[in-house]
């Protein structure tokens, strides 16, 4: 099958990819979005600051043993030389595609100038990206994520656009919203529209994607070369499977079943385990379990029984015997609906 586009050297196999999102797209997560079709799947965000990068958490977000290829590296920060260097670094520590953060929207981060609040100064988005290419685009493509402005009075993402592509970017990732509309509200896609028609690299829309349906209207609707799905592969990552299929061939796949979902639940709790560890594995694996547990409709304190455990060992016990359950529960009903046939 033909690649649905390319970003420098790299084909992207399919048109739908993994957001990063600070606290989720931790290793054992990226490796199981790319496992259920996810094309890309880009790391956490990183400070350029390197006298932060002795933590243990940054540590854990450069680290990309097990990824296939290509392996996506976000960088976030103010100075064009301090994300220049940070990039050449990442690199060699094996990043494979460098993304410049200009789309994040939290406080902690604007305030420092960096994320979205970089699309204040035209000026300043051009020394960076500049900067970064130079440093590193003879070894890896960059690409940039950004929003469609500052706010809707200053939609200046078509600008944005055109000084990446003029500062060799390979590829642009745009959300649908300003950095003052945070989350809220719905996304708009005139912009990224606009934004693809203004440039010639690929374009990737991304902001409320939620099924594959919805993915399909938006490609239409920007006609850009794929999607970025972010908080709606909480819990459900064979989302890419579902998307991927519909875009490419135009029909939904069937649906897994209970016991192929199980089996990914559950060996996402033992990846997340081995990864961070037992203080931090517990505590990570809550937050998944919190939305894998909405599939467990027959177990309305699915969740609390989740969250209670004190050991990795005690919490896996639990999950498995709640999809267990599940499992059966699907399995007798079909059981139940032969024996009516056959009667």
């Amino acid at each position: 099958m033909s690649p649905a586009f390319h970003i420098g050297p790299w084909p992207i196999a399919a048109p739908a990819v993994l957001a990063p999102m600070a606290g989720v797209t931790d290793r054992p997560f990226r490796i199981l979005a790319r496992s259920q079709g996810a094309a890309l799947a880009a790391s956490e965000m990183i400070t350029s600051d390197t006298r932060l990068w002795n933590s243990r958490k940054s540590r854990q977000r450069m680290n990309h043993e097990g990824e296939p290829e290509p392996r996506v590296v976000q960088l976030a920060g103010a100075e064009p030389d301090a994300l220049a260097e940070a990039a050449r670094r990442n690199v060699d520590l094996g990043a494979q595609i460098i993304d410049i953060n200009m789309g994040c929207p939290a406080k902690k981060v604007c305030n420092r100038l960096c994320g979205s609040a970089l699309l204040q100064d035209e000026s300043l988005v051009a020394r960076i990206l500049d900067a970064v290419v130079r440093a590193v685009g003879d070894r890896v493509p960059v690409t940039l994520k950004t929003r469609t402005g500052w706010d809707r009075e200053h939609r200046n993402g078509v600008t944005i656009a055109r000084i990446a592509a003029a500062s060799g970017i390979a590829a642009l990732v745009i959300h649908g919203r300003t950095r003052a509309d945070f989350y809220e509200g719905e996304a708009e896609y005139e912009t990224i529209a606009a934004i693809r028609a203004a440039v010639q690299i690929p374009v990737i829309a991304n902001g409320d994607i939620v099924d594959a349906a919805k993915a399909r209207q938006v490609l239409a609707i920007t006609g850009t070369a794929g999607v970025m799905i972010g908080r709606a592969a909480h819990g459900a990552p064979w989302i890419f499977r579902e998307v991927n299929e519909l875009l490419t061939t135009g029909a939904t796949p069937p649906p897994l079943s209970r016991a192929a979902l199980r089996a990914i639940v559950l060996e996402h709790l033992q990846a997340i385990y081995a990864f961070h560890g037992e203080e931090s594995g517990l505590r990570i694996a809550r937050k998944h379990l919190g939305w894998y547990g909405r599939l467990l409709t027959h177990a309305p304190d699915a969740r609390a029984q989740c969250m209670a455990p004190d050991s990795t060992a005690a919490q896996f016990a639990v999950a498995g015997r709640l999809f267990d359950d599940w499992v059966e529960r699907a399995d007798a009903a079909r059981r139940d609906a032969a024996r009516q046939v056959a009667c």
